[in-house]
């Protein structure tokens, strides 16, 4: 690898929703038919030029390829196979190519009996990207050029910017078999088809006068089912060839969220001008020759939120110049998994802001250690005071929140065996089999919104936002008990957020005004920030739950967030082990639960959808991670009675990587995501003879279309032959916020009659 003008500071992508989520607001407005396609594309023109306008204000160059362009109008995988071609036969009549954004949102979202592309979690992150479908039977050709016209209109308002694609080694690691294709076809196995493609695209690029080109390799610092002599290989057949692309920019392989390890020498021989990676969650092993090697350091964290520690991010600069490497200064990934600024989030105060980095300061650090400290002695000085004022806080080391830590006992993490809970249980609930139920939110509508933001401001009594939710929670309860549902929920109309609502009540938490970070297309979400030791001065939930009990006769389940996903869902501090926070979190719910409990509630939902996500990229530091999060679960969780049921949720989640730590968590029952793939979880969970109830969800509650019964009939038919219908429960993929209630009350309609539908052929 030669030495090159890769830019000197630099980021790896930049949040693409916009500071006051101005993409959502454009996409929604156009899926509602209420603005056209060009009104779009002209919001998504000023937002991308906005954008490099803000990153160039806090002191990236404009000239050098160090702003990344990094749009997506929803996802940058599903760009990825739209812009190669990977568009399933079923999408072909929607729209007139592959560049129309009718086709793309169908793709995204699904149209009528038209189910989208699924839907999985990013590597160890809470953003959601959509699975290609590849089989032989797919034609790579470059059939979308938004790239290149993304970049060339950078071009002409002044930017030169560094376009940052999808790698193919990725793109095909990430997809799934399509449904044509013959069992055990291995999408990677396209990889020579794939990558003239991207040759050709690359040649595009230098064309319209690209110099850089990223390329995004997640893929090269995960431990999967790919051997690792096979990852390799592939990692230098395809960069050697791309590096031979005549006519081409340069080359920067980014290799975010871990280590490279052996991976790095084998792209260090493929000829690619410059590597970007992550020296927050990795390292670069002191036995590999950087001589000459061209290496964007990662040091500012692209995954959290702290000011960056500027003294020992120089020493990691100072280290690798020292071996011998071309350094040049980036964060660790792309910062689309943060806000984009502090400004209007004065109310966290003066010291908390002081230790706190969104994507406008993460610039400002990048480019003072690109400059040093003699340039930018500001920085470093402010940089020293927040390490120092972190450490002294009162708030980050608790004498009662860690002694009773230390207190905690193995046997706090054990129940009665499953057998003689769920006797307990079937006597107390008394449910009939393939029970009916939904997973907790049901749709938040423009009046409970503006209910909470009333009260949020003073404009509205404490008494009439309780009643006003009182209501709302009355009307739900109504309407699950009209539709016939087994066991109902109070519909969560209090709160903003699965995290944010209990982030409000916990102390040591914070939350924040703008603090958007996209989820999934146009859903963003406010992670809150979990800055010191936690714990639960008052009840949380009880009055809420308890009341919608009193409007029924059937059970409703009380439902709580589990402590990994608070965490996962969360910017977590990282001034000490993720383990130590996750434990203070599950001893405060312990305590909301026994509350809980103490009212009369029976069963009680501790979600935990992001149990999956958290896992570490590598092998060699999964066993501990699963063994923290499900000890974790069970400290919440395992203080009830025998007859208390303890539910729990996952979505998006290779299960069968994590099903023994599912089993582990001991819930009584556990509901699943799995109508976008079509119940493939359920054999892992058969083979693995998992004995407790299991809710694998029937309807994608993530498209706005409606399953029809039969849609539903057939899903539970798949459902029954893993699982017998004496543990089988029914219910969506996940909680209803973001639906609408006729589509809600429609789509639980159709659910409850295709159960009763299996309820016969089971009798």
């Amino acid at each position: 690898m030669s030495s090159s003008n890769f830019p000197a500071a630099t980021i790896l992508g930049y949040p693409r929703i916009g500071p006051q989520r101005e993409l959502k607001k454009a996409l929604e407005s156009f899926w509602k038919g209420e603005s056209s396609a060009d009104a779009l594309e002209s919001s998504a023109r000023e937002l991308r030029l906005h954008n490099l306008a803000r990153m160039v204000e806090h002191g990236l160059k404009p000239d050098d390829s160090s702003l990344p362009s990094n749009f997506s109008f929803y996802d940058h995988v599903l760009d990825a196979a739209v812009t190669c071609g990977a568009v399933p036969p079923r999408f072909a009549s929607f729209g007139t190519d592959n560049s129309d954004l009718v086709r793309y949102s169908v793709m995204a979202r699904g149209e009528g009996h038209v189910p989208p592309l699924e839907m999985t979690k990013w590597c160890d992150s809470n953003y959601h990207y959509l699975v290609p479908e590849i089989g032989p039977e797919t034609v790579f050709s470059l059939s979308s050029r938004r790239w290149i016209d993304e970049f060339r209109e950078a071009k002409e308002a002044g930017f030169l910017t560094r376009p940052v694609i999808t790698g193919p080694l990725t793109f095909l690691a990430f997809a799934k078999a399509s449904d044509e294709a013959p069992e055990g076809f291995e999408p990677l196995s396209r990889l020579d088809d794939l990558v003239p493609v991207y040759a050709e695209l690359l040649q595009e690029f230098a064309a319209a006068g690209a110099e850089w080109v990223q390329c995004d390799e997640p893929i090269l610092v995960m431990d999967t089912d790919i051997e690792r002599s096979t990852l390799l290989s592939y990692a230098r057949s395809v960069y050697s060839a791309l590096a031979e692309t005549s006519g081409r920019p340069a080359l920067c392989v980014a290799a975010p969220y871990h280590s490279l390890d052996d991976t790095l020498p084998a792209l260090i021989e493929t000829g690619v001008e410059a590597l970007a990676l992550d020296l927050v969650r990795g390292d670069i092993s002191p036995d590999i020759d950087l001589t000459d090697v061209t290496i964007s350091a990662g040091i500012v964290d692209g995954h959290n939120i702290w000011r960056t520690n500027l003294d020992e991010a120089q020493a990691t600069i100072a280290a690798l110049a020292d071996r011998g490497a071309n350094v040049t200064v980036s964060t660790s990934t792309s910062l689309f998994h943060v806000p984009h600024t502090l400004e209007g989030e004065d109310h966290l105060g003066e010291e908390l802001l002081s230790w706190l980095s969104f994507a406008h300061e993460k610039i400002t650090e990048v480019v003072a250690l690109a400059g040093g400290e003699d340039a930018y002695p500001e920085a470093f000085a402010q940089s020293r005071a927040a390490v120092a004022s972190r450490a002294a806080h009162a708030g980050t080391h608790i004498s009662s929140v860690r002694n009773r830590l230390e207190r905690v006992q193995a046997a706090d993490s054990v129940r009665s065996d499953y057998a003689t809970r769920a006797k307990a249980q079937a006597a107390r609930l008394g449910l009939p089999s393939l029970t009916t139920t939904t997973i907790g939110s049901f749709p938040q509508t423009p009046e409970i919104r503006a209910a909470r933001a009333s009260w949020a401001k003073g404009t509205l009594s404490d008494a009439d936002y309780e009643q006003a939710m009182k209501d709302e929670i009355a009307s739900v309860v109504a309407l699950q008990e009209e539709l016939g549902l087994d066991v109902l929920v109070h519909g969560e109309a209090e709160r903003n957020d699965m995290v944010q609502y209990f982030a409000e009540l916990l102390d040591g938490c914070a939350v924040t005004t703008n603090g958007w970070v996209q989820s999934y297309g146009s859903r963003c979400t406010r992670p809150s920030i979990v800055w010191g030791d936690v714990s639960r001065p008052d009840p949380m939930t009880v009055r809420w739950s308890s009341y919608a009990q009193s409007l029924s006769d059937k059970p409703v389940k009380a439902m709580l967030t589990g402590p990994v996903t608070i965490l996962a869902w969360s910017f977590v501090r990282d001034d000490q082990p993720v383990r130590d926070t996750a434990f203070q979190v599950a001893l405060a719910l312990r305590d909301e639960i026994a509350d809980l409990e103490a009212a009369g509630m029976t069963i009680i939902q501790v979600d935990e959808p992001a149990l999956r996500e958290l896992l570490p990229l590598k092998h060699r530091d999964q066993a501990a991670y699963l063994d923290w999060a499900v000890t974790a679960f069970r400290l919440a969780t395992s203080g009830v009675h025998d007859e208390t049921q303890v539910h729990t949720h996952l979505c998006y989640s290779e299960f069968g990587e994590v099903i023994d730590a599912i089993d582990g968590l001991d819930a009584d029952v556990t509901s699943i995501e799995a109508a976008r793939s079509r119940m493939e979880v359920l054999p892992a969970i058969k083979d693995h003879g998992y004995e407790r109830g299991i809710g694998p969800g029937v309807w994608d509650i993530h498209s706005p279309r409606v399953p029809s019964v039969e849609e539903l009939t057939e899903l539970l038919t798949l459902a029954s032959r893993s699982v017998p219908s004496t543990q089988l429960w029914v219910n969506p993929d996940c909680g209803l916020k973001t639906r609408g209630y006729e589509e809600t009350t429609e789509s639980l309609r159709n659910m409850i009659a295709a159960t009763r539908n299996i309820r016969e052929q089971v009798q």
